[in-house]
């Protein structure tokens, strides 16, 4: 499969499958010539993804699966794209074919959420420090984030502070709080070591009230990011973006909601967040939020003094 065509038309058919949620943010959202990059770029972590997660894979096997993608990603922006490559991989190979910006978004992209994969595939069975939890979350929302705007409004001027970041950084403090059950099922754990440690419980005691109490704590943490992303989300220029940055959070601030309703006890299930209320819900949440986005943008316009003219004599 080398031809840009048949691994745009797969990276597509693998979203579909996946996510119907992001293959139509992709499909109305994302500036038209990049959709089917955008389709590569999720379908191809997707599959990685799921390599590294699937049970009958050996720590040896998602080493070497992980350094091997991590040896492509290298050699594909050196130039050197070979032949025996599968076909998810030939996503990534023309991925970086496309990419023609020094530095760009997209390359930020790729590196980054293949540090994250790499680290994974390492971490499943132990136990990960603050510091690692710290530099996993940072590489993931730097990664997504710099993927939304490359995609959505590229041509317009996004927020340059760090601040751009927080609202990934709450997503992924909410959905590593949402996974926790699954996560430790298959060898993932989520809470710190130096809160398991200091406070003598197990990282699959996910029902202790200590553990509960740290939940409790990542979802005020969320809660700032996600009040300071959602400030940074009104300054983007163009209005796709600005839509797609204010539906992310509010799926994941109704998770926050779900969390806090539960009394921060971690169920391994949230089966309403799919449900027909809760859609219609999020999109009220993410409507009033991008008109609050528009007021305030016209505020700030019409409060920028005018320049005063000068009769002529």
């Amino acid at each position: 499969m080398d031809d840009q065509f048949s691994s745009g038309g797969l990276a597509a058919c693998i979203t579909q499958s996946a996510s119907k949620q992001t293959y139509y943010t992709i499909r109305l959202l994302v500036d038209r010539e990049r959709v089917e990059d955008a389709y590569r770029a999720y379908a191809y972590f997707r599959w990685v993804d799921d390599f590294i997660d699937a049970t009958s894979c050996l720590y040896e096997e998602r080493i070497a699966f992980t350094d091997r993608q991590k040896r492509l990603l290298d050699s594909f922006y050196q130039g050197n794209i070979s032949n025996g490559l599968c076909a998810e991989e030939w996503m990534l190979a023309d991925l970086v074919r496309n990419d023609t910006e020094r530095n760009s978004g997209l390359q930020t992209y790729l590196r980054y959420m293949m540090d994250v994969m790499t680290f994974d595939a390492r971490r499943r069975g132990r136990i990960i420090s603050e510091g690692e939890l710290l530099d996993y979350t940072h590489k993931l929302a730097k990664a997504v984030t710099e993927a939304l705007y490359f995609f959505i409004g590229h041509d317009d001027p996004s927020p340059c502070h760090e601040a751009r970041y927080l609202a990934v950084t709450a997503a992924h403090i909410t959905h590593m709080l949402r996974d926790a059950v699954e996560d430790a099922d298959s060898g993932y754990y989520n809470i710190p070591r130096e809160i398991s440690s200091a406070r003598g419980i197990s990282p699959r005691d996910i029902t202790n009230p200590i553990y509960q109490e740290w939940a409790r704590d990542r979802v005020q943490l969320a809660r700032e990011y996600f009040k300071k992303g959602r400030e940074c989300t009104a300054q983007v220029k163009n209005l796709r973006c600005r839509l797609a940055g204010f539906a992310y959070i509010t799926r994941f601030e109704w998770m926050l909601d779900a969390i806090e309703r539960d009394q921060y006890y971690l169920r391994s299930e949230y089966p309403e967040r799919k449900s027909l209320r809760t859609g219609l819900w999020m999109a009220a949440s993410t409507l009033i939020a991008m008109f609050a986005s528009l007021r305030l943008r016209s505020e700030l316009r019409n409060s920028v003094p005018q320049p005063v003219r000068m009769n002529k004599r």
